[in-house]
């Protein structure tokens, strides 16, 4: 890094979407400001490199202002967050059940949930924010339980609106879930949807 000491970050070439999917933008216009609106998100082109791909999920990291960016040698690549800065995942084998990200790595720990009012449930682990991915949502849910052992997904069908401690099942530690809306996301759990370069602390 010290010997490239000027090589300028990159903005607008690169996304991250609910899915989990690394996205490039050829154009390099994913922060003009209408691709930076939920209903607007420009797509991108997939990237489907497994090499590229594992390259990309080791280096990735936030900055001190809460912009994710990819390492690429000495320069920073910014990533647009579709939807948080980590896609998680249900993983299930025969003694246990996780979380695990869209980078590879297992969540040790969540210290709260959040769901919000379009029914997408974050949590804030260990590694960063992250957004349950939609296909394994009715599961988790299925797993979390309130303090007296009730099905959280019953609770909700219930209309539980009040914050409440849950526990993931097979797991001894609690962590308040809490709801918002949609919009609050980002400001809740302290990172950037669309990184710009006047946001960058110095």
């Amino acid at each position: 890094m010290a010997r490239w000491p000027d090589v300028p970050d990159v903005y607008g070439w690169l996304s991250l979407s609910e899915r989990g999917e690394w996205r490039l933008h050829p154009q390099g216009d994913a922060l003009l400001p209408e691709h930076c609106v939920p209903d607007a998100l420009s797509a991108g082109e997939a990237i489907t490199s497994p090499a590229i791909l594992q390259f990309m999920n080791r280096n990735y990291a936030a900055d001190a202002a809460g912009q994710w960016y990819f390492q690429n040698g000495p320069q920073r690549v910014y990533v647009r967050l579709d939807a948080a800065p980590y896609i998680v995942h249900t993983v299930q084998d025969a003694t246990s059940s996780r979380l695990r990200t869209h980078t590879g790595h297992d969540v040790a720990s969540v210290s709260a949930w959040w769901l919000d009012d379009s029914g997408k449930l974050y949590a804030l682990t260990d590694l960063g924010p992250a957004l349950i991915s939609g296909r394994d949502l009715a599961d988790l849910l299925a797993r979390l339980r309130l303090a007296d052992g009730t099905s959280l997904l019953e609770a909700l069908d219930s209309g539980l609106t009040d914050e409440q401690l849950i526990q993931w099942t097979g797991e001894n530690t609690t962590a308040p879930l809490r709801f918002c809306s949609a919009s609050e996301v980002a400001a809740i759990l302290d990172f950037v949807p669309c990184p710009a370069l006047s946001r960058i602390a110095s």
